[in-house]
């Protein structure tokens, strides 16, 4: 199937759930529409395993998808007692869960383990720390060419998936990196569509063919911090800990939408302070009434907290002020207290906070002009004597 002039990645994968769906190759869930389609894909699997090129062979550690047309390699995996990593859904709890079927599994049980239950069920889960190294990368398409170009759902998880991987050191550019699909699903593709986020692939596995690509063009070398979203940023903690790491060894970590408010950023602000007694964003600047000698300073928040976790966190400390004010784009925040001798207490009790990866700067804040008090810059704390 050729694309037509102009086509975008849109269209291209239109084709393909069309074709599968007039052709009545998809298998459930149906319609495949808007999905990573399935397909019956038995006689596939059994090319996987006995295929010399196969890079199955020779891998150890091996990564697949959680979507149903990569069951079968997840069991074959796993029934090759070979170390089977499968992301978490949406990647809203980490990047990895390890699955470990119990002592004695018959291949009953382990195709049990390959279902989306099973890695709900026989799974651990993989920190950034952990040190693993993937040997074999295995992912879902929508629709992939011949030359290695792969276009996904349009969400996006696998590209940001392996990047992450890459960050972490578990990946390299040598590590193949295999599809499964329907015969239909090999199409052109202009390269033309390719971004510089896009993941390509080294082994096309249909029922009927192993397609070797020799794709040379390089493969995402990290996470690039401008396409994600602080909306992203906020469903998904393992991207938060990869940014706080990635910005303290002095990478450019900004975000797609840094500069903008996100949703419901006002409404945020609103909810913890009146619009009379905010401070000015804009300037820096924080009025007399802002900074009372009861109050606390909160600086060197992550770049993408929310003000609802700063408040759990504090409560969790025995910290609760009556009263916040949230600075998030300076990255800090003022807690008001009823007197002193409460603000202090909070003080003590935030001793080595923190918030994320970050460790937060807590000091006695005391009222400062706009200059503050022995030139210091404004809206910074003075620490009380």
């Amino acid at each position: 199937m050729e694309p037509r002039a102009g086509v975008s990645k849109q269209d291209v994968r239109g084709q393909v759930w069309d074709c599968m769906e007039a052709r009545n190759v998809a298998d459930f869930p149906r319609p495949v529409h808007h999905r990573i389609p399935n397909f019956k894909a038995f006689k596939m699997a059994r090319t996987i395993k006995v295929t010399p090129d196969a890079p199955q062979k020779m891998a150890r550690t091996i990564k697949v998808t959680p979507d149903a047309p990569q069951k079968n390699a997840r069991f074959l995996v796993l029934s090759s007692k070979k170390t089977l990593l499968v992301p978490t859904p949406r990647l809203r709890t980490g990047l990895f869960n390890k699955i470990t079927p119990p002592p004695g599994a018959t291949k009953d049980i382990l195709r049990k383990c390959a279902t989306s239950q099973g890695v709900r069920n026989y799974s651990t889960p993989v920190g950034l720390d952990s040190r693993v190294l993937v040997d074999l990368v295995v992912v879902g398409s929508v629709a992939v060419s011949e030359q290695g170009w792969r276009i996904g759902k349009g969400e996006g998880y696998a590209d940001l998936e392996y990047a992450m991987m890459v960050s972490m050191g578990a990946v390299s550019q040598g590590t193949p990196v295999v599809t499964i699909v329907h015969d239909c699903q090999v199409v052109d593709i202009p390269e033309t569509l390719l971004e510089e986020h896009d993941l390509t692939v080294d082994y096309i596995l249909t029922p009927t063919r192993v397609i070797t690509t020799g794709c040379e063009r390089p493969k995402p070398t990290g996470i690039v911090w401008s396409k994600i979203s602080c909306e992203m940023m906020g469903k998904m903690p393992v991207l938060r800990s990869l940014r706080c790491r990635e910005e303290r060894a002095g990478k450019d970590v900004t975000l797609r939408d840094t500069h903008r408010s996100p949703p419901g950023a006002r409404a945020a602000l609103s909810s913890v302070r009146s619009p009379r007694a905010l401070p000015s964003l804009e300037s820096g600047s924080v009025q007399r009434e802002d900074v009372p000698s009861c109050a606390v300073y909160v600086g060197n928040l992550p770049r993408d907290a929310r003000v609802s976790e700063l408040k759990r966190a504090l409560s969790a400390r025995g910290a609760a002020p009556s009263r916040l004010t949230w600075q998030g784009p300076q990255r800090r925040a003022f807690l008001h207290y009823r007197d002193p001798a409460e603000a202090r207490q909070a003080v003590s009790r935030l001793q080595g906070f923190c918030l994320g990866a970050n460790t937060a700067k807590v000091a006695l804040a005391r009222q400062q002009g706009a200059s503050g008090p022995a030139g210091g810059r404004a809206g910074e704390p003075h620490p009380d004597p």
